[in-house]
């Protein structure tokens, strides 16, 4: 089996491993459907409605293992920049956006599939979902391009992030504001001394107006760019823990 995956592509090998999930789960219930059809034809008939179909010969908890088993050494064999692809990675390469990106060729999926080890194609055989080891460049077609479509998509526009509650008090019954976390009035210094990249500018937390002028408070815009730029950060202070205890409890008179 091949080697653990590395702590920055394992957001992308639990959204890989759900894709591949999929495509077993649908090729070993399209299989036992077809099964049963065989072996009951008359009595599936006599229902008048069509059940939902689940893998017969399978254990769930073997399933997993096996689905693991796969999705582990196909994503294992993939080249680093494939492992840790987002968004951002191909806003920064041009040759990353055009390769595994929107249209992906069938070349890019022949050499993909030239890099899993042949034990993954058999194994898939074995259990008869798939009829011989080539098929594997068809699977992974699929498999790859709901993967990329995924981890390459633009971040949501401010309305979908929105919270219903300040990130930091918690109170969910106040109105919120949105505060920059690397502030607008340091983006330029910040993409000059490369301390992020533009499409990371534009991230947002949801916040109370008292915590927001906390967080001005907290430290400078600069401070704010280079070190509390993620609201686990900002969270991950003492001080702001006791702020965030205090605010929780500000109640405003009923009017």
């Amino acid at each position: 089996m091949m080697g653990p995956i590395e702590d920055d592509a394992k957001e992308n090998y639990g959204i890989f491993r759900e894709c591949v999930s999929k495509s077993i789960l649908n090729r070993s219930i399209e299989k036992s459907s077809m099964v049963r059809r065989r072996r009951n034809r008359r009595s599936n008939a006599k229902t008048g409605y069509t059940k939902a179909s689940f893998p017969e010969d399978n254990d769930p908890a073997e399933l997993a293992e096996f689905i693991d088993f796969i999705a582990q050494e196909i994503f294992s064999s993939f080249p680093r920049d494939v492992q840790t692809l987002s968004f951002n990675t191909i806003q920064s390469s041009s040759t990353l956006a055009e390769t595994y990106a929107g249209g992906i060729s069938g070349t890019t999926i022949e050499f993909l599939a030239s890099l899993v080890d042949p034990a993954v194609a058999e194994s898939l055989v074995t259990y008869g979902l798939m009829s011989e080891p080539s098929d594997l460049t068809t699977v992974l077609s699929s498999v790859f391009m709901e993967y990329s479509s995924t981890v390459t998509a633009k971040p949501p526009p401010f309305s979908a992030t929105r919270s219903s509650a300040c990130e930091i008090c918690e109170r969910d019954w106040i109105p919120l504001t949105y505060h920059h976390l690397i502030p607008k009035a340091v983006h330029g210094k910040a993409l000059k001394r490369g301390w992020h990249e533009e499409c990371d500018l534009n991230q947002v937390a949801w916040l109370c107006r008292a915590c927001h002028s906390y967080v001005h408070r907290m430290a400078s815009n600069e401070e704010l760019a280079r070190e509390w730029y993620t609201v686990e950060a900002i969270l991950d202070r003492d001080d702001t823990q006791e702020w965030a205890k205090w605010a929780g409890r500000l109640r405003w008179k009923s009017r």
